[in-house]
């Protein structure tokens, strides 16, 4: 650690770690596992002995197409869950302490025996709660908590979230519903009955020919007040079909083009939604807003007021987490992959 300060370990450090590396990104990449030097922290940095990683599709989706930010071999995984155990006296988390994060786009991933990260930017795990569980939070809950302060929903609002059986989609409507939303969702048929567990009013089958017909009816021709348009493209066109004139919609992809008509016809009020924003812009307090928002997250999961996802165990090997971020790619997955690192 690059410090005049003095340091803390929990105990002695080997020199190497095993971690698991996308050599080049492709349409059929393969992982490589590796042995790396452990990283090197600078003075605001601590090194965490990493317990559990969260797969996302944004990891599955990067492995495909890569990132301007990246160098290779990159290693991949943004959500982990591990213990301290590197840093300065004094500093907050300290070592022993066990702690959440979501981690910089641009750098080096998570998928490794050990990591760094920005003592301000992660948040400290309840004692009660497993490891396993806070794992399956960071994106998928920072997401979804974000698109709803985002769209500032109200009571008796009229909300639609794409994808309800989606990650980001389980948070998002537990989230609406505890600010008292009325929620409108669209699944696949045999996830109806999980999502409506979750609290949604009225669920579609995202499959169906006649879905907009359907929306419509069941919620009169006054449209949503406010959207979370979690897949893209082409739907979100549709999400601003379905929206009020002057409605709100958070966007978790990129825009599609919005033709002027749309525009001039629905004005939509639209916020992006990007965590890896906050690292690629160098903010600050962007990235303690996340750790305090992370915060929020484990205490109201804590005291059983959200659940998160069912969890899919991933051997922390090169083969098996290849799979597991194929099985992202071809869709309809539903839960949360998680990497034990052993």
């Amino acid at each position: 650690m690059n410090s005049s300060n003095e340091t803390l370990q929990l105990c002695d450090l080997p020199e190497t770690m095993k971690a698991i590396v996308l050599e080049s990104p492709s349409e059929t990449f393969a992982l490589q596992e590796v042995e790396l030097p452990l990283p090197q922290c600078d003075d605001n940095e601590i090194l965490v002995k990493v317990e559990f990683v969260g797969l996302n599709p944004l990891d599955a989706q990067f492995a495909k197409t890569g990132f301007c930010k990246w160098q290779y071999p990159h290693i991949l995984g943004l959500d982990a869950v591990g213990t301290v155990v590197q840093a300065n006296k004094g500093q907050f988390p300290s070592v022993g302490d066990r702690i959440m994060w979501h981690s910089s786009l641009a750098e080096q991933g998570v998928l490794s025996e050990y990591a760094k990260v920005p003592n301000f930017a992660v948040a400290l795990i309840p004692e009660n709660l497993p490891s396993e569980t806070v794992a399956a939070v960071p994106c998928s809950g920072l997401s979804a908590l974000i698109a709803v302060e985002k769209i500032q929903i109200n009571e008796g609002d009229t909300v639609f979230i794409d994808a309800g059986a989606g990650a980001v989609g389980q948070f998002a409507i537990q989230l609406a519903k505890q600010r008292g939303a009325d929620v409108f969702t669209m699944a696949s048929k045999h996830n109806h009955k999980l999502v409506k567990k979750l609290g949604a009013d009225a669920v579609f089958d995202y499959k169906d020919k006649k879905l907009c017909e359907k929306i419509t009816t069941a919620l009169g021709p006054q449209g949503f007040d406010a959207v979370i348009d979690t897949i893209g493209g082409d739907s979100t066109l549709r999400n601003i079909e379905l929206m009020r004139f002057c409605g709100r919609i958070a966007c978790l992809k990129s825009l599609p083009i919005l033709t002027p008509e749309l525009m001039f016809r629905k004005a939509p009020n639209i916020s992006i939604v990007s965590l890896g924003g906050a690292w690629l812009a160098n903010s600050l307090c962007a990235q303690q807003r996340m750790s305090f928002m992370n915060n929020q997250l484990l205490e109201s999961i804590d005291n059983g007021d959200i659940t998160v996802p069912k969890i899919a165990h991933v051997s922390f090997n090169a083969e098996a987490i290849t799979q597991a971020l194929h099985h992202q790619l071809d869709g309809g997955f539903t839960g949360k992959q998680i990497v034990e690192i052993i």
